[in-house]
Protein backbone atom coordinates (compact mmCIF):
# COMPACT_ATOMS: atom_id res chain seq x y z
CA UNK A 1 0.00 0.00 0.00
CA UNK A 2 1.40 3.27 -0.79
CA UNK A 3 1.75 5.88 1.76
CA UNK A 4 1.34 9.89 1.38
CA UNK A 5 -0.11 9.47 -2.12
CA UNK A 6 -0.52 12.95 -4.10
CA UNK A 7 -3.38 13.16 -5.87
CA UNK A 8 -3.07 16.07 -8.43
CA UNK A 9 -5.81 17.55 -10.58
CA UNK A 10 -4.32 18.70 -13.72
CA UNK A 11 -7.29 21.16 -15.69
CA UNK A 12 -7.55 24.38 -17.49
CA UNK A 13 -10.29 26.59 -18.25
CA UNK A 14 -9.81 26.53 -22.26
CA UNK A 15 -9.53 23.10 -23.95
CA UNK A 16 -6.98 22.48 -26.21
CA UNK A 17 -4.22 24.22 -24.42
CA UNK A 18 -1.85 20.71 -23.74
CA UNK A 19 -4.01 19.32 -20.90
CA UNK A 20 -4.08 15.68 -21.52
CA UNK A 21 -0.67 16.12 -23.54
CA UNK A 22 0.80 16.80 -19.75
CA UNK A 23 -0.78 14.85 -18.06
CA UNK A 24 0.62 11.70 -20.56
CA UNK A 25 4.23 12.74 -20.16
CA UNK A 26 4.03 13.53 -16.51
CA UNK A 27 2.70 9.74 -15.71
CA UNK A 28 5.33 8.76 -18.04
CA UNK A 29 8.06 10.53 -16.18
CA UNK A 30 7.02 10.06 -12.93
CA UNK A 31 6.49 6.59 -13.59
CA UNK A 32 10.15 6.52 -14.63
CA UNK A 33 11.47 7.54 -11.30
CA UNK A 34 10.28 4.75 -9.87
CA UNK A 35 7.17 6.30 -9.03
CA UNK A 36 4.09 4.05 -9.49
CA UNK A 37 1.70 6.33 -11.22
CA UNK A 38 -1.61 6.02 -11.85
CA UNK A 39 -3.51 8.17 -14.31
CA UNK A 40 -7.52 8.57 -14.22
CA UNK A 41 -9.20 10.06 -17.37
CA UNK A 42 -12.20 11.88 -15.82
CA UNK A 43 -12.92 13.51 -19.24
CA UNK A 44 -16.15 11.37 -19.57
CA UNK A 45 -17.05 13.50 -22.48
CA UNK A 46 -14.03 13.85 -24.72
CA UNK A 47 -11.66 10.80 -23.39
CA UNK A 48 -8.21 11.06 -25.10
CA UNK A 49 -5.94 9.93 -22.73
CA UNK A 50 -6.12 5.98 -23.94
CA UNK A 51 -5.35 7.59 -27.33
CA UNK A 52 -1.75 9.45 -25.99
CA UNK A 53 -0.27 6.50 -24.37
CA UNK A 54 -1.43 4.20 -27.11
CA UNK A 55 -3.47 1.89 -24.84
CA UNK A 56 -6.94 2.69 -26.15
CA UNK A 57 -6.84 -1.42 -27.71
CA UNK A 58 -5.78 -2.77 -23.94
CA UNK A 59 -9.26 -1.41 -22.76
CA UNK A 60 -11.64 -3.53 -21.05
CA UNK A 61 -13.19 -2.37 -18.23
CA UNK A 62 -13.45 1.40 -17.14
CA UNK A 63 -13.83 3.47 -14.19
CA UNK A 64 -17.51 3.00 -14.76
CA UNK A 65 -17.68 -0.71 -14.07
CA UNK A 66 -15.59 0.12 -10.77
CA UNK A 67 -18.03 2.18 -9.76
CA UNK A 68 -21.14 -0.06 -10.65
CA UNK A 69 -18.87 -3.26 -8.83
CA UNK A 70 -18.98 -5.04 -12.61
CA UNK A 71 -15.50 -5.09 -11.68
CA UNK A 72 -12.38 -4.78 -9.60
CA UNK A 73 -10.18 -1.86 -10.16
CA UNK A 74 -7.00 -3.82 -10.90
CA UNK A 75 -9.18 -5.66 -13.77
CA UNK A 76 -10.09 -1.75 -15.03
CA UNK A 77 -6.40 -0.59 -14.69
CA UNK A 78 -4.23 -0.65 -17.71
CA UNK A 79 -0.92 -1.08 -17.00
CA UNK A 80 1.83 0.52 -19.94
CA UNK A 81 3.70 -1.76 -21.92
CA UNK A 82 7.22 -0.19 -21.78
CA UNK A 83 6.44 1.77 -18.03
CA UNK A 84 5.32 -0.77 -15.78
CA UNK A 85 5.01 1.61 -13.02
CA UNK A 86 2.27 3.61 -15.17
CA UNK A 87 -1.04 2.87 -15.32
CA UNK A 88 -4.72 4.19 -16.95
CA UNK A 89 -7.72 3.95 -15.48
CA UNK A 90 -9.61 4.66 -18.40
CA UNK A 91 -12.94 7.35 -18.79
CA UNK A 92 -16.25 5.42 -18.84
CA UNK A 93 -19.16 5.72 -21.63
CA UNK A 94 -19.98 10.00 -21.90
CA UNK A 95 -23.50 8.95 -20.43
CA UNK A 96 -21.63 8.56 -16.82
CA UNK A 97 -22.03 12.63 -16.99
CA UNK A 98 -25.61 11.94 -16.35
CA UNK A 99 -25.32 10.43 -13.20
CA UNK A 100 -21.56 10.89 -11.91
CA UNK A 101 -20.97 12.79 -8.27
CA UNK A 102 -18.18 14.35 -6.50
CA UNK A 103 -18.56 11.45 -3.90
CA UNK A 104 -17.89 8.81 -7.08
CA UNK A 105 -14.72 10.66 -8.01
CA UNK A 106 -13.65 10.51 -4.11
CA UNK A 107 -14.70 6.66 -4.20
CA UNK A 108 -12.80 5.93 -7.36
CA UNK A 109 -9.71 8.05 -6.02
CA UNK A 110 -9.50 6.23 -2.72
CA UNK A 111 -9.12 3.12 -3.99
CA UNK A 112 -6.54 4.53 -6.49
CA UNK A 113 -4.42 6.02 -3.30
CA UNK A 114 -4.34 2.27 -1.60
CA UNK A 115 -1.77 1.23 -4.69
CA UNK A 116 0.05 4.37 -5.92
CA UNK A 117 2.09 7.36 -5.38
CA UNK A 118 0.59 9.62 -7.99
CA UNK A 119 -2.92 9.87 -8.76
CA UNK A 120 -2.68 12.35 -12.14
CA UNK A 121 -6.12 13.22 -13.02
CA UNK A 122 -7.00 14.50 -16.40
CA UNK A 123 -9.77 17.02 -15.71
CA UNK A 124 -12.22 17.92 -18.53
CA UNK A 125 -11.92 21.73 -19.53
CA UNK A 126 -14.17 24.37 -17.93
CA UNK A 127 -16.12 24.63 -14.93
CA UNK A 128 -18.74 22.71 -15.75
CA UNK A 129 -19.76 19.44 -13.38
CA UNK A 130 -17.06 17.14 -14.47
CA UNK A 131 -14.55 19.64 -13.69
CA UNK A 132 -16.32 19.98 -10.08
CA UNK A 133 -16.32 15.97 -9.58
CA UNK A 134 -12.80 16.28 -10.37
CA UNK A 135 -12.45 18.88 -8.36
CA UNK A 136 -13.47 17.16 -5.09
CA UNK A 137 -11.32 13.97 -5.36
CA UNK A 138 -8.25 16.17 -5.68
CA UNK A 139 -5.90 17.49 -2.97
CA UNK A 140 -3.75 19.99 -5.06
CA UNK A 141 -3.41 21.00 -8.46
CA UNK A 142 -1.83 22.36 -11.82
CA UNK A 143 -3.16 24.72 -14.18
CA UNK A 144 -2.21 24.65 -17.78
CA UNK A 145 -2.69 27.40 -20.21
CA UNK A 146 -1.18 29.01 -23.44
CA UNK A 147 -0.05 32.27 -23.35
CA UNK A 148 -2.97 33.35 -25.46
CA UNK A 149 -5.49 36.10 -23.48
CA UNK A 150 -8.52 33.51 -23.49
CA UNK A 151 -6.66 30.90 -22.44
CA UNK A 152 -4.95 32.68 -19.61
CA UNK A 153 -9.09 34.35 -19.09
CA UNK A 154 -10.45 30.72 -18.55
CA UNK A 155 -7.51 29.90 -16.47
CA UNK A 156 -8.04 32.77 -14.32
CA UNK A 157 -11.77 31.50 -13.40
CA UNK A 158 -10.45 27.96 -12.43
CA UNK A 159 -7.97 28.86 -10.26
CA UNK A 160 -10.76 30.88 -8.07
CA UNK A 161 -12.97 27.96 -8.04
CA UNK A 162 -9.82 26.05 -7.13
CA UNK A 163 -8.85 28.62 -4.05
CA UNK A 164 -12.76 28.75 -2.87
CA UNK A 165 -12.85 24.68 -2.93
CA UNK A 166 -9.41 25.03 -0.45
CA UNK A 167 -7.20 23.34 -3.01
CA UNK A 168 -3.64 23.66 -2.23
CA UNK A 169 -0.91 23.90 -3.46
CA UNK A 170 -1.98 25.52 -7.10
CA UNK A 171 0.58 25.43 -9.82
CA UNK A 172 1.25 26.67 -13.20
CA UNK A 173 2.52 25.82 -16.27
CA UNK A 174 2.84 27.58 -19.50
CA UNK A 175 2.62 25.35 -22.17
CA UNK A 176 3.22 26.42 -25.79
CA UNK A 177 5.85 29.00 -25.59
CA UNK A 178 6.87 30.50 -28.19
CA UNK A 179 10.17 32.45 -27.88
CA UNK A 180 9.88 34.62 -30.99
CA UNK A 181 6.17 35.50 -30.42
CA UNK A 182 6.81 36.43 -27.34
CA UNK A 183 10.02 39.22 -28.47
CA UNK A 184 8.16 40.61 -30.57
CA UNK A 185 5.34 40.99 -28.10
CA UNK A 186 2.49 39.15 -30.55
CA UNK A 187 2.01 36.91 -27.18
CA UNK A 188 1.41 37.31 -23.75
CA UNK A 189 5.43 37.09 -22.00
CA UNK A 190 5.93 34.98 -19.08
CA UNK A 191 5.60 37.41 -16.26
CA UNK A 192 2.43 38.85 -18.15
CA UNK A 193 0.96 35.63 -17.28
CA UNK A 194 2.67 35.36 -13.96
CA UNK A 195 1.90 38.36 -13.19
CA UNK A 196 -2.30 38.05 -13.98
CA UNK A 197 -2.67 34.60 -12.79
CA UNK A 198 -0.86 35.26 -9.53
CA UNK A 199 0.87 31.34 -9.07
CA UNK A 200 4.01 29.33 -8.36
CA UNK A 201 5.14 28.45 -12.03
CA UNK A 202 5.71 25.34 -11.97
CA UNK A 203 7.06 24.83 -15.55
CA UNK A 204 7.31 25.70 -19.30
CA UNK A 205 6.94 23.77 -22.16
CA UNK A 206 8.49 24.92 -25.23
CA UNK A 207 6.74 24.98 -28.45
CA UNK A 208 7.09 21.68 -30.29
CA UNK A 209 6.67 19.85 -33.23
CA UNK A 210 7.56 16.65 -32.14
CA UNK A 211 4.57 16.79 -29.63
CA UNK A 212 2.00 16.45 -32.36
CA UNK A 213 4.45 13.63 -33.66
CA UNK A 214 4.05 11.74 -30.49
CA UNK A 215 0.44 12.06 -30.18
CA UNK A 216 -0.26 10.93 -33.58
CA UNK A 217 1.26 7.88 -33.00
CA UNK A 218 0.62 7.41 -29.16
CA UNK A 219 3.71 7.54 -27.67
CA UNK A 220 4.36 10.61 -25.06
CA UNK A 221 7.52 12.00 -26.21
CA UNK A 222 9.10 11.44 -22.70
CA UNK A 223 9.10 7.35 -23.37
CA UNK A 224 11.32 8.12 -26.31
CA UNK A 225 12.18 11.25 -27.45
CA UNK A 226 14.31 12.87 -24.36
CA UNK A 227 15.94 15.46 -25.50
CA UNK A 228 13.25 16.91 -27.53
CA UNK A 229 12.65 20.47 -25.83
CA UNK A 230 9.56 19.64 -25.35
CA UNK A 231 10.14 16.56 -23.42
CA UNK A 232 13.28 18.13 -21.59
CA UNK A 233 10.37 20.07 -20.05
CA UNK A 234 8.27 17.42 -19.22
CA UNK A 235 11.06 15.68 -17.10
CA UNK A 236 12.13 18.80 -15.51
CA UNK A 237 8.40 19.51 -14.49
CA UNK A 238 8.22 16.30 -12.85
CA UNK A 239 11.40 16.81 -11.27
CA UNK A 240 9.98 19.58 -9.58
CA UNK A 241 7.02 18.01 -8.16
CA UNK A 242 9.58 16.12 -6.57
CA UNK A 243 10.81 18.62 -4.46
CA UNK A 244 14.27 18.96 -7.13
CA UNK A 245 15.69 22.42 -7.46
CA UNK A 246 15.68 22.82 -11.33
CA UNK A 247 16.14 25.84 -13.02
CA UNK A 248 13.67 26.70 -15.69
CA UNK A 249 14.35 26.68 -19.12
CA UNK A 250 15.37 30.06 -20.72
CA UNK A 251 13.07 30.19 -23.68
CA UNK A 252 15.54 32.17 -25.99
CA UNK A 253 18.37 30.44 -25.32
CA UNK A 254 16.65 27.22 -25.96
CA UNK A 255 15.13 28.54 -28.94
CA UNK A 256 18.55 30.21 -31.14
CA UNK A 257 21.34 28.55 -29.98
CA UNK A 258 23.22 26.36 -33.05
CA UNK A 259 22.53 23.46 -30.26
CA UNK A 260 19.33 23.80 -30.41
CA UNK A 261 18.82 24.25 -34.60
CA UNK A 262 21.19 20.99 -34.93
CA UNK A 263 18.82 18.79 -31.68
CA UNK A 264 15.23 20.08 -34.04
CA UNK A 265 17.59 18.68 -37.39
CA UNK A 266 18.30 15.68 -35.96
CA UNK A 267 15.26 14.69 -34.14
CA UNK A 268 12.77 15.68 -37.05
CA UNK A 269 11.29 12.59 -38.36
CA UNK A 270 9.13 11.44 -40.90
CA UNK A 271 5.26 10.05 -39.66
Amino acid sequence: MATDTRVILICSGKGGVGKTTLTANLGISLARQGLNTAVLDADFGLRNLDLLLGLENRIVYTAQEVLEGECRLDQALVKHKQESNLSLLPAGNPRMLDWLKPEDMKRIVEMLKEHFNYVLIDCPAGVEDGFKNAMAASQEAIVVTNPEVSAVRDADRVIGLLNTNEIKPVQLVLNRVRPKMMASQEMLSIDDVTDILALPLLGLVLEDEQVIVSTNRGEPLTLNSVNSPAAKCYLNIAKRLQGEDIPLIDPVEESSGFGAKFRRLMQTKIF
